[in-house]
Parts: C-alpha cells; structure tokens; sequence
C-alpha cells in the first residue's frame, strides 16, 4: 500500500471506487489510487453514512485491495467514534489494506443532516487526539492519515487553517480542506509544506486554482453518472419499450464484463484443471 503524492505534475485525482469491478475499470483507465466513499457507500446500501460500521466498510476496502489490488484511500468519516473505536477502526482499516485514511472533525456519532450541508464541528483538542490515535496505532506509517476539516464552511477560512495547522501538529501526513475561491486555494497552498487534498469534481481537477495542491478526491461522479444512466435508461423503458441503447454496444459491453472483473485468471485454471467441451 503506497500514496505517492510527490515527483509528479498536477494534482493525484482519486476517483470513486466501491467495489472491485469499478477499481479495475478506474485502474483499466490510468487511475492510480481509488476513494472509498462513507457518503456514496451509504447510499449504495440505502442508508447514511452515519450509520454505517467499521466491518462494513472495511469489507469493500478488503474486496478491493485483494481483487483488484488498487490502492485505497478508505473515508472513515469521525472514526467511528471516540479515540477508543478510532483505534479500531485504524487496526481494520490498515489490516484491509487501505494506503489511506481520511478523518474529519465533525462530532461522533456522525450526524445525517450532514448530507445537507450541516456540519456539527468537535473542538480541536478531540480532533487532535483522534490524529495522534492513528498514528500511534498503525502499524506502518506508509498508511497515511488525511486530516479534514469543515470549518471553511461552518467557522471560517481562517478558522479552517487554524486547525488544520493543529492537526499537522498531532500527525496529520496530508491535509484536506475545501476553500471556496481561487484566493483561499493559493492562501491555504502558501500557508502549508504538508500535502493538499480538495473534495470536488474531477472534471474540476486541472482548474488553475488548484495549482500546487496535491490531492482531488472525486467522490461522487462515478455514481453519479452511473445512476443517471440507469435512471434514464428505465424510465425510457417503462415509457417506450426500449432502453435507447444500441443493442450491439450493450452486447459487446456485457461480454467485456468478464474481463474487466478480473476472471481470466479463473478461467486459466479450468482450462488447465477441466476438459472443455
């Protein structure tokens, strides 16, 4: 498990990836690291990501890193509680192979409303103290802790680079942040020696204002357009009688499926061991 952030032109864009099959398609595609998302594993399940487990997610980064073999940056939100479960949740996470965990200061238990925008902030002393559990307890410091913070948001900018310098202190290896201008960008890019990372779009990704920063996590494009194809595809159906897609494309489509989830190997080993009709 490696993040390298260093010795490359342009931010490092990790796109959302919840299962093995979309790794191997961002892999297939030139993406060297994946997101595992709290928010967009929740909705997968049907709930929020406030209400998820640690085994849970720790159960997709595993899939992950043992079929696909793409590293992982694993979003566990506040922990999943106190210092106490932010020590386990470190053990599972660095035992499933995570190259990444990515930390935020809202309160635990996570709330929902945050998917609406409304963050609820711990102070920087419990945020802190979470940060230091980490570090202490993984066992290889090559897993790195991203630390995150809401305050440009729900404080302000200046509130938002105050703790951030306070998280850097407890351990924090990158640091994350969404400002709302290209003037924070560069404010917030000349104020740290640390890594960058943003929350945004990747089609967002090479927008100058994000010159010098390190890190875009997408967590939210890939799902997206996934559901709205689908959406689209099952209205028109339920309308029309078709879907609207080239029946020759989705054909063609389907039978690479078994190749882009990995089965060739699988299929080596029954043509060696079975006979074929």
């Amino acid at each position: 498990m490696s993040l390298v952030l260093s010795k490359r032109e342009g931010a490092l864009v990790a796109p959302l990836t919840l299962d093995p099959l979309s790794a191997n398609i961002a892999q297939a595609a030139g993406f060297e690291v994946g997101y595992v998302s709290g928010g967009a594993l929740g909705y997968a399940y049907g709930v929020s990501e406030a209400l998820l487990t640690v085994t849970e997610l720790a159960e997709v980064v595993r899939r992950i890193t043992n079929q696909a073999g793409m590293d992982v940056i694993a979003d566990i939100g506040v922990g999943f509680g106190d210092p106490v479960h932010v020590a386990r949740t470190t053990v599972e996470m660095e035992s499933a192979g995570a190259c990444a965990v990515e930390i935020e200061d809202q309160v635990a238990p996570k709330r929902v409303s945050h998917h609406r925008g409304i963050e609820h902030l711990v102070d920087v002393t419990s945020m802190c103290d979470k940060i230091k559990v980490i570090c202490d307890t993984r066992v290889n410091d090559s897993m790195l802790v991203i630390a995150r913070t809401g305050a440009v948001k729900n404080e302000s900018f200046v509130a938002a680079l105050e703790r951030l310098e306070c998280y850097a202190e407890a351990g924090a290896d990158i640091l994350m942040l969404m400002p709302e201008d290209a003037q924070q960008c560069a404010q917030a890019r000349s104020q740290f020696d640390l890594p960058l990372a943003t929350i945004t779009a990747m089609d967002q990704a090479q927008a100058p204002k994000w010159q010098g920063w390190d890190l875009i996590i997408d967590p939210f494009t890939a799902q997206v357009l996934a559901v709205t194809a689908v959406q689209n595809a099952y209205q028109r159906y339920v309308k029309t009688g078709e879907t609207g897609v080239n029946l020759q494309e989705l054909f063609d489509a389907y039978h690479e499926l078994d190749t882009l989830a990995g089965l060739e190997p699988l299929y080596a080993i029954e043509d060696w061991t079975t006979e074929r009709p």
